[in-house]
């Protein structure tokens, strides 16, 4: 019966871009039959039990990034952070300056370069794609989703509509490695025994060829602006110093960002929860959202007996952001969910998508090509459902293997 539900459910969640694609005749299904294997053998070899060393490695990378990180909290904050176990703005948001700093020296020593044009030429042959938008998609799985259309900045202004949906689509399936990083933080008590950075990083990688799938859909064009070979990248950073000295800058920005707009988003929703109290005192925005979201949670794996839990998530994930949706996760009792269920959740609010993500990305693309606005906003509504069903979908693939 699982497997009957998986196999409804891919093709439903598939199905539901259909109706907004603008030439539906157009859509190709060797490209939704590309990704969806693309997808699955990622998973299969990302969560395969062999190379759980590699990312054992790589969490023990991160528990000493942690430890580094509260050194460098403790000299300027003091007792205020010995004395506090976990507050958010001391343990979470260092986490995000630290992490973009070492992404930015990365970037200088050619090393993240090196491996996003790897997963770039994946999508290019895969999908038929040219460089720039594929390298665009792709460096999505490592920096944020204003970040990277930095990288093919010189060629925003010639891609297609098509293109742009997928920069965008892309831009909002997937986090960065400083927010996922931060996010393993929010989690761990919820995912005790579970490496989260090894499903945060596989959920990044496979949400890339769902989001072109889904832009792919709902945008079918032949248009092909460059060739991988075309790229020209830009000197970034003058030095390694000016790589951290920049990456920490971005990262403050970030940091500061996250914190504001959780402040402003928390108090938001507790206001509609105290007016919509007044109508009903069984009635909040988490429930409401939650009858929304319930038939998507059941698509995606999720046993009805946990379905509600799911989908209230995934609801306020799009009405906020991610972070309060993975902050409400960890919260939850450990016992409420299954292990499958967990990792599934996990998986589908991975992801930028949300309201606020939509103007975020307008205003970040639009200030490098202001001629693409009208073209932006014509493709984001597209861009924020084919973003939340690839999450969705990566969702799903990855209940498989769990």
């Amino acid at each position: 019966m699982y497997y009957l539900q998986i196999i409804l459910g891919a093709i439903i969640l598939t199905a539901i871009a259909v109706p907004l694609s603008n030439n539906y005749k157009a859509i190709k299904v060797k490209n939704i039959v590309a990704a969806m294997g693309a997808m699955v053998l990622f998973a299969f070899i990302l969560l395969n039990p062999y190379v759980a060393g590699f990312f054992e490695v790589i969490s023990a990378g991160v528990a000493k990034l942690s430890s580094a990180t509260a050194e460098g909290t403790t000299f300027v904050f003091g007792s205020l952070f010995e004395n506090n176990p976990f507050v958010f703005a001391l343990n979470v948001l260092p986490l995000i300056i630290v992490m973009a700093s070492i992404s930015a020296l990365l970037w200088h020593w050619r090393i993240l370069p090196l491996v996003i044009k790897g997963f770039s030429y994946v999508c290019e042959k895969l999908f038929g794609l040219g460089g720039p938008i594929s390298f665009g998609a792709a460096a999505n799985i490592f920096v944020g989703q204003v970040e990277a259309p930095l990288f093919v900045r010189p060629y925003l202004s010639k891609m297609s509509k098509k293109e742009l949906l997928i920069l965008m689509t892309a831009g909002m399936a997937t986090i960065s490695g400083s927010i996922m990083i931060a996010l393993s933080e929010v989690l761990v008590n919820q995912f005790e025994g579970i490496n989260t950075v090894q499903h945060f990083l596989t959920a990044s990688i496979l949400s890339v060829p769902g989001a072109i799938m889904y832009a792919e859909i709902m945008y079918p064009s032949e248009e092909i602006t460059h060739q991988i070979e075309d790229i020209k990248e830009e000197k970034i950073y003058s030095g390694s110093m000016d790589a951290i000295t920049k990456g920490t800058k971005d990262g403050l920005s970030i940091a500061v960002n996250v914190a504001a707009i959780l402040i402003s988003v928390l108090a938001l929703v507790s206001i509609v929860d105290g007016i919509l109290g007044l109508l009903s005192t069984d009635l909040s925005l988490q429930k409401i959202l939650g009858y929304i979201f319930t038939p998507i949670s059941w698509l995606m794996g999720v046993p009805w007996s946990e379905v509600s839990g799911a989908a209230e998530l995934l609801g306020i994930k799009i009405a906020t952001n991610e972070f309060v949706a993975y902050i409400q996760l960890g919260s939850l009792d450990p016992a409420l969910f299954s292990d499958r269920t967990k990792v599934i959740v996990l998986y589908a609010l991975c992801g930028f998508a949300n309201f606020s993500s939509v103007g975020i990305l307008i205003s970040g693309i639009g200030s490098m090509a202001p001629e693409r606005i009208p073209d932006l906003i014509q493709v984001s509504g597209k861009a924020l459902v084919g973003a939340t069903l690839a999450s969705c979908l990566t969702g799903l693939v990855a209940g498989l293997f769990v």
